[in-house]
């Protein structure tokens, strides 16, 4: 599970085949401990929605909306020379706010 606060709204395209597909950004921090030590924890990964269950609502989404992401890494393009990645998402969930 991936969690963060989206960055700007959704780009959302609908494929040839007519499935709706949503691409965003989530930044996550955090704090972790490791060997001992808490450690901040920052980095922003790229989300990839497929399909009319998943990409319902997320145009509703706004930049700051808490989501948590539920799937697998994937390259970000194959053509692209390096081996950037992504994360498919088989489920997302807004999070309440805190405070």
């Amino acid at each position: 599970m991936f969690a963060g606060r989206l960055l700007k709204p959704a780009e959302i395209r609908v494929t040839p085949a007519g499935i709706p597909i949503a691409r965003f950004v989530l930044e996550h921090q955090s704090r972790r401990s490791e060997a001992g030590q808490l450690r901040k924890v920052e980095c922003r990964l790229t989300v990839v929605a497929s399909g009319k269950a998943l990409t319902a609502g997320i145009s509703d989404w706004s930049p700051g909306t808490r989501v948590q992401a539920k799937g697998f890494l994937c390259r970000a393009g194959y053509r692209a020379p390096d081996l950037r990645i992504e994360l498919h998402a088989l489920e997302l969930q807004t999070v309440a706010s805190d405070g």
